[in-house]
């Protein structure tokens, strides 16, 4: 989310703003940093409602603000058929592996345990499937020998910060074609 504010303050993603940041937990860094920034705040808490009770909600404050495209960045949960469907090739996730290698949770440790001798990161359109959404654009480093999972990770990171801005720059340009699966 900072690494997309700091893009578009400094016009590396034209005609764009971030009209809203919505969380689910009222302390997320995320929360923090956007509000620190000066970016409009929505904490929308799960609480004991169904994910599609949740996301009603989400999508009803998206719609109130007239949003036309949903960055997700460390949401970590499934998106209901009810928000892709409102927002149908306009939701963008950010991915720590290079899709459709080690799709989910915990993407750093798997590539290291596998011995992968790259890894890097995926931005991709969401659909229902896990990770699985047309990919925008990639960006890989190499696995070194002596990595962790936090120094393979923080390498990782890096090249998100970069990766996501150009692919959010690509989507809002509307030069780009999605023809089955490929971007």
């Amino acid at each position: 989310m900072c690494a997309l504010a700091d893009a578009i303050r400094s016009g590396r993603i034209p005609n764009a703003e971030i009209a809203l940041v919505i969380s689910d937990q009222r302390d997320a860094a995320g929360v923090f940093h956007a509000r620190g920034r000066g970016l409009e705040v929505s904490v929308i808490e799960r609480g004991y409602r169904t994910r599609e009770e949740h996301e009603q909600e989400i999508v009803a404050a998206l719609r109130e603000r007239q949003i036309d495209l949903v960055c997700l960045a460390g949401y970590m949960r499934l998106l209901s058929r009810y928000f892709i469907d409102a927002y149908r090739g306009r939701i963008l996730n950010i991915h720590p592996s290079l899709l459709p290698a080690f799709p989910g949770l915990a993407a750093q440790r798997r590539a290291l345990d596998h011995g992968a001798k790259w890894s890097g990161c995926t931005v991709h359109l969401v659909d229902e499937t896990l990770d699985g959404g047309p990919i925008i654009g990639q960006r890989s480093v190499p696995v070194l020998e002596d990595d962790t999972k936090e120094t393979l990770s923080a390498r990782i990171l890096e090249q998100e910060h970069q990766l996501y801005p150009e692919a959010v720059a690509l989507i809002v340009s509307g030069k780009y074609e999605v023809v089955g699966r490929r971007f």
